[in-house]
């Protein structure tokens, strides 16, 4: 009797468009409640703190969406070089790449004479040939490659959603208790960033959120403290 199947799921592990988000957001969530608890901490006038609040999410945002456009623009254009190179070798020297991709496969373990049936059948596509030569020597599928502008906005939301948790108490409120609210807004929501990141980890969700918590505030004490020792005046 035939053993049953056994059915298992995995996780996506080749990244996404929502875990992209939850870490931008982490990473907006812990620039701008540092600088602004930074700049708190100093003694600094509430308006000041709403500058540097405002400057932190603006200048962060633009920095991270332009980061992310120039890094992936220029991935990009590497594999796109790569596969025009690859598509030039396919036309010119067919039969060279045909055994080319048949010894990838007898690496993989297929016997001869099924990996040239397979590199043969392959080859005879050049659209097909293309494409599987990108995957196994170069790791990529250029059908896959992404949208520049589409990571560079998502970039821009995302770290500005987490930017302005922390700024939000300090546009209708000052003094200690905006730096208060401030806190628990970003304790909260370093909380929920943790726990959603378990998501993606597989790790326990209490463990996930404790320790974005424990980084987003030391990071935090850090800068706070340094306002305290440099100072800027009274408020």
């Amino acid at each position: 009797m035939a053993e049953p199947i056994l059915e298992h799921n995995h996780r996506n592990v080749s990244g996404g468009a929502a875990r992209a988000a939850v870490f931008g957001i982490s990473d907006g969530l812990q620039t701008n409640v540092a600088l602004i608890l930074g700049v708190a901490g100093a003694h600094a006038a509430s308006g000041i703190v709403r500058v540097a609040g405002l400057a932190g999410l603006v200048g962060g945002a633009f920095s991270m969406a332009a980061g992310e456009f120039i890094s992936m623009k220029a991935q990009i254009e590497l594999v796109q070089r790569e596969l025009d190179i690859e598509r030039d070798a396919i036309a010119r020297r067919p039969e060279r790449e045909r055994r080319e991709l048949a010894a990838v496969y007898r690496q993989k373990g297929v016997d001869r004479e099924t990996a040239d049936r397979m590199a043969t059948q392959i080859m005879a596509d050049p659209k097909t040939a293309l494409e599987t030569h990108a995957r196994e020597e170069l790791g990529v599928s250029p059908a896959t490659l992404g949208s520049p502008f589409a990571a560079s906005a998502s970039s821009f939301g995302s770290f500005s959603v987490g930017a302005f948790v922390p700024l939000l108490p300090w546009l209708v409120s000052r003094g200690n208790g905006a730096l208060v609210a401030s806190l628990v807004l970003a304790a909260v929501v370093a909380l929920a960033v943790g726990a959603a990141l378990s998501r993606f980890t597989g790790r326990p969700w209490l463990r996930s959120a404790a320790r974005q918590l424990l980084i987003a505030a030391a990071a935090s004490g850090v800068t706070f403290g340094i306002g305290r020792l440099v100072g800027a005046g009274g408020r």
